[in-house]
């Protein structure tokens, strides 16, 4: 909604002249808080005068009381609203309206969003939900254009394909505002055709081209910086983010991998001073964590509490984030600005007190002073679940002899090429007891049987998971360390049209129904983040994790085909950068 309001009226530029000279009462009069400068990085005293949606004077504290409403901000930090430089509402498995009544009263009032969930699972309808959602929201919310619908073209297989063609046609929109992670990073390096021209359609269009550069480094990431990709979020380490900053690349350093933060702390204090190219997002916040803990404000908390100076996270989450975005109007509490102000209680716990949003106090003390506008969602996003039941002769593999030799894929996130010999039993190879299997089933028509895949180092399983958030594809991924577990787990899902699910000892334990293109619900969000937590506690008796890789987030992520390794796709075992597709795990495998 914020996109329609013209801070350049001239009617509301004159009020606002008028104002900042006396001559007019303000409309709104922040007064003796103190105000963070992101220009200088520093902390003053001053008072901020506010006409309609526009900043029109910052002054010195108690020089001016007219105004039509005077908020007292004594004790609290002024800060411009705070910019998620890179997000995906879906993956909190709510409504965008359900997901800014959450951020906008904790002081979030800017996402970037990569609506590529709906993407992959309800093609361009999915895109054109996402931007009329961005319309309806009194945030600013930046959608961009999917580029990996599907993450990895010819490796895997989704609910939408998105050619150079509909890209471009998606970017010639204006309330699209970039195109989202390049996530094909092996096939941009080789000049594939398609992915070089969905980049060339956003330089072509004028537009940000948003990054995914996981474990690139050295050649390789030059040459991924020289495609005209501009942003990157997928960091692995402190020297990973030095080597990122020194190529020129925005960061957007994400708050989803809680371990590095450290790391990435220690080193922006051993520069000794805050990267202008340096921006804060949350990339994903499953619901539990975002109703207890919040979204960027608490990627905000956690630096600091890591030992980053309040003022240089600030700076990164509002004046940085916005000079990247090339949105002169946010990013700072200055006259002519946007006014997008959170009022905080202090440098540590950042609780906003208040929320302005254009000009007007949208939340008070974390809660919204008016329920927000719900966008009405499509009927065919609620019809993406186009699989029968499944049985138990679905997760085996059928084997001759008396051992076969299984690919597999070693370890959670940095995955290997591996190989087993086990057993086979009544005709099917087994699954070791230190070993589970997975398992991918397209859910948008092929009708094509499971894929299944071997992993090790994924601990000891008691039982199974099943669940249709699985990025990018999202299609039907199923783990467990036997076929029964997998098979209830996996029927449950099904039945919900789509969701999460975890079996064992043949009985489902718990399930959360996700209807809204299997990632998202509109139930209330309370009530579904204390469905998800029954989730997490029932995977922990499932599993013994071990993090920082073996968690619960990693069942997620593990199809994630466009990363480097193998992985499980519903086409079989692949490896996007050695160019390797296994239809099954006794395939021969001879190159890699």
């Amino acid at each position: 909604m914020s996109e329609t309001i013209n801070l350049n009226d001239p009617d509301l530029r004159s009020r606002a002249v008028r104002a900042a000279q006396g001559y007019e009462p303000f409309d709104v009069l922040i007064a003796n808080g103190t105000l963070f400068d992101g220009v200088t990085g520093q902390l003053r005293a001053a008072d901020v005068g506010l006409i309609g949606p526009l900043i029109a004077s910052v002054h010195p504290t108690a020089s001016r009381d007219d105004a039509r409403k005077t908020v007292d901000a004594s004790g609290c930090i002024l800060s411009p609203g705070l910019i998620d430089m890179h997000m995906h509402i879906e993956s909190s498995m709510i409504t965008p309206s359900a997901y800014a009544a959450e951020v906008l009263p904790r002081g979030v009032t800017t996402l970037v969003w990569d609506p590529h969930e709906f993407g992959n699972t309800c093609g361009v309808s999915g895109v054109d939900y996402a931007v009329q959602a961005a319309k309806d929201s009194p945030m600013n919310v930046l959608t961009l254009a999917p580029s990996c619908v599907p993450s990895a073209p010819g490796y895997e297989t989704t609910g939408g394909d998105f050619t150079a063609d509909i890209v471009a046609s998606l970017l010639a929109n204006p309330d699209i505002h970039g195109v989202a992670e390049v996530m094909s990073m092996q096939a941009l390096l080789d000049r594939d055709e398609r992915m070089s021209c969905i980049v060339q359609a956003g330089l072509d269009a004028g537009k940000r081209v948003c990054g995914h550069a996981r474990s690139l480094t050295g050649g390789a990431l030059n040459a991924y910086a020289a495609s005209g990709v501009e942003t990157d979020h997928e960091l692995t380490s402190g020297a990973d983010l030095v080597e990122k900053l020194q190529m020129g690349l925005t960061i957007e350093l994400r708050g989803s991998h809680d371990h590095l933060l450290p790391q990435f702390v220690e080193e922006l204090n051993r520069l000794g001073q805050l990267p202008q190219t340096l921006t804060l997002c949350t990339d994903d916040v499953f619901i539990d964590d975002l109703v207890a803990a919040g979204g960027l404000d608490d990627v905000v908390r956690r630096l600091v509490k890591y030992g980053l100076k309040p003022e240089w996270a600030l700076q990164a989450a509002t004046f940085n984030a916005a000079n990247r975005l090339g949105r002169s109007d946010l990013g700072l509490i200055a006259p002519g600005k946007r006014a997008d102000i959170s009022i905080f209680d202090n440098l540590e716990t950042f609780r906003a007190k208040a929320v302005f949003a254009n000009g007007v106090c949208i939340a008070e003390n974390g809660s919204l002073i008016s329920p927000l506008k719900e966008t009405e969602i499509p009927s065919s996003m609620y019809d993406t679940m186009k699989i029968k039941p499944v049985c138990v002769d679905d997760f085996r593999v059928s084997a001759r002899g008396k051992t076969v030799t299984v690919a597999t894929i070693e370890k959670p996130r940095f995955t290997q090429w591996g190989r087993r010999e086990v057993d086979v039993v009544d005709g099917f190879a087994s699954c070791p007891p230190d070993m589970i299997k997975m398992a991918i089933i397209n859910r948008f028509g092929t009708n094509e049987a499971p894929r299944i895949a071997y992993l090790s180092h994924w601990g000891t399983w008691r039982g199974a998971f099943a669940t249709t958030v699985s990025h990018d594809s999202h299609n039907l991924t199923v783990f467990g360390g036997n076929e029964k577990d997998m098979a209830v787990a996996a029927n449950a899902v099904i039945e919900a049209g789509g969701g999460l699910a975890a079996a064992s000892q043949g009985r489902v334990l718990e399930v959360l129904a996700l209807p809204v293109a299997g990632l998202a619900s509109s139930e209330p969000t309370a009530d579904l983040a204390e469905r998800f937590q029954k989730i997490r506690s029932a995977m922990d008796e499932i599993v013994d994790w071990e993090p920082p890789y073996l968690v619960f987030k990693a069942c997620f992520g593990a199809s994630l085909v466009c990363n480097a390794g193998p992985h499980l796709s519903d086409i079989g075992i692949v490896d996007t950068h050695q160019n390797v597709i296994l239809k099954s795990p006794i395939e021969a495998f001879d190159a890699v």
